[in-house]
């Protein structure tokens, strides 16, 4: 990791809470985060603690309660949501568990899509959707349709889709959690390479530890709570 590198992404004081019949549940309480430019982080926590809501949040998806969110320097606090929009097409990519893509289009077309949504002429949306493919290894692939790739292929197109604009920043909730072992492992080693290649920065939502400790750092979710290292149980 470059220390000398710009934050990319950074949230302070992030308060997130939901009233139920029974009482409040806290599901952030007070996170402060910051992702350097290039750098591959890890999220690791248990179901329920808090990982994939503050995912959302930072990705603008969501809002908290309390606390700011600035992407390449520019906060997005009071921006309208049209700002915000507008913000996280520009700088963010994202990538799920499962892959979202359109079941209509072909890997080149769901791979153009973000760039065809900015305006981009078609042609060369499809141009840097192939060399985007041919980067991740499906460039025999680009004609076919989701419903003919395997898991690992589509999430493949997927990672593809996040990265064509050239975002700042990737978002990955849970990216290989719906992949076999050995796929799964093929993905994380494709996120690994497209982070040193682009210099894209990766926050990366897992609850597979071994999958986490290949990330240049790891931070770790309990009870709303963001931490460096993991709670210690006796």
């Amino acid at each position: 990791m470059n220390t000398d590198a710009r934050h990319v992404l950074q949230a302070q004081g992030l308060n997130k809470s939901y009233d139920e019949g029974a009482g409040t549940i806290h599901v952030l309480r007070d996170v402060n985060i910051a992702v350097r430019e290039g750098e591959m982080v890890a999220l690791v926590g248990a179901s329920g603690s808090g990982k994939s809501t503050l995912l959302h949040v930072l990705g603008l998806l969501d809002e908290a309660d309390t606390g700011r969110i600035w992407l390449n320097g520019e906060e997005a606090g009071n921006l309208s949501e049209a700002k915000r929009s507008q913000l996280r097409n520009q700088h963010l990519g994202f990538v799920y568990q499962f892959h979202h893509l359109l079941a209509e289009f072909s890997a080149l077309d769901n791979v153009a899509m973000p760039l065809i949504v900015r305006r981009m002429p078609r042609p060369q949306a499809r141009e840097q959707a192939a060399l985007l493919l041919e980067q991740v290894g499906l460039s025999a692939r680009m004609r076919h349709f989701p419903g003919q790739l395997s898991g690992g292929e589509r999430q493949r197109v997927a990672l593809a889709r996040a990265l064509v604009a050239r975002p700042a920043c990737v978002l990955a909730d849970e990216p290989t959690g719906n992949l076999d072992r050995e796929t799964a492992h093929s993905v994380f080693e494709l996120l690994t390479k497209l982070n040193q290649e682009s210099g894209t920065a990766f926050l990366i939502v897992t609850h597979d530890v071994a999958l986490a400790q290949r990330a240049e750092r790891q931070l770790y979710m309990t009870g709303g709570q963001l931490l460096d290292q993991p709670v210690q149980t006796a």
